[in-house]
């Protein structure tokens, strides 16, 4: 379905898109899907400029104000993918951001509970998904102490750079949840696939380079 201020031009560039990142090795049809219905441009406010059009749909991370960006679109979809949503699944995501990553999630069915650090974004988010017809559950706070109150989840994901992983999430993940969260404190962090086996036990595994902003501590 085409959304408000969204175009047959821009679905064409989506789709375009998808096809970059199935060459890139992005193989989930839910995902592609998802990134196929969901119209980046209003999340970039350059893009109203015919000049910043086209660029919202390349592969390219963009800045969103107070030193954040919007994510490399492979990047959004690699961490979804790795995730494995099913439809249903109550998923805590640390960072709204702009709230791309978010719409993704709530594209492909899951229930989705996100955390924004920063007031500016929190603001400015919760106002422009519900428009655009997103309707996360919003919330202004720490991501490091993530949502005990609402765990535990099926998924968590990590929209930014933690020095270590939080020992409040990983407490917060159900039985076989998954959880996937950038790694590092350099110019490039490694991405972690956490899984919960049991009480105890998490299986770790490792998967590759990226370039994030910084997780914060506390709120501002």
């Amino acid at each position: 379905m085409i959304k408000r201020d969204d175009t047959y031009r821009h679905l064409g560039m989506r789709n375009q898109l998808v096809e970059e990142l199935k060459r890139k090795g992005i193989k989930n049809e839910a995902v592609l899907r998802a990134i196929g219905n969901i119209p980046r441009h209003l999340f970039i406010e350059e893009s109203k400029f015919t000049a910043f059009a086209e660029k919202a749909y390349s592969d390219i991370a963009f800045p969103i104000g107070a030193g954040q960006t919007i994510s490399h679109p492979y990047t959004v979809a690699f961490q979804t993918e790795l995730l494995e949503i099913k439809k249903g699944d109550k998923v805590l995501e640390i960072g709204t951001g702009c709230g791309y990553q978010t719409a993704v999630l709530l594209e492909m069915g899951a229930k989705v509970f996100s955390i924004e650090r920063i007031k500016s974004l929190y603001e400015k988010t919760r106002v422009l998904l519900p428009k655009i017809g997103y309707s996360p559950r919003f919330f202004y706070g720490d991501g490091y102490k993530g949502l005990p109150f609402h765990a535990p989840f099926d998924k968590i994901i990590v929209t930014a750079a933690a020095p270590y992983i939080p020992k409040d999430l990983l407490l917060q993940m159900k039985e076989n949840a998954r959880m996937i969260i950038p790694i590092g404190e350099g110019v490039e962090q490694t991405m972690n696939l956490l899984t919960r086996k049991n009480g105890t036990e998490f299986e770790k595994c490792e998967l590759g380079k990226f370039k994030f902003v910084p997780m914060l501590n506390d709120k501002s």
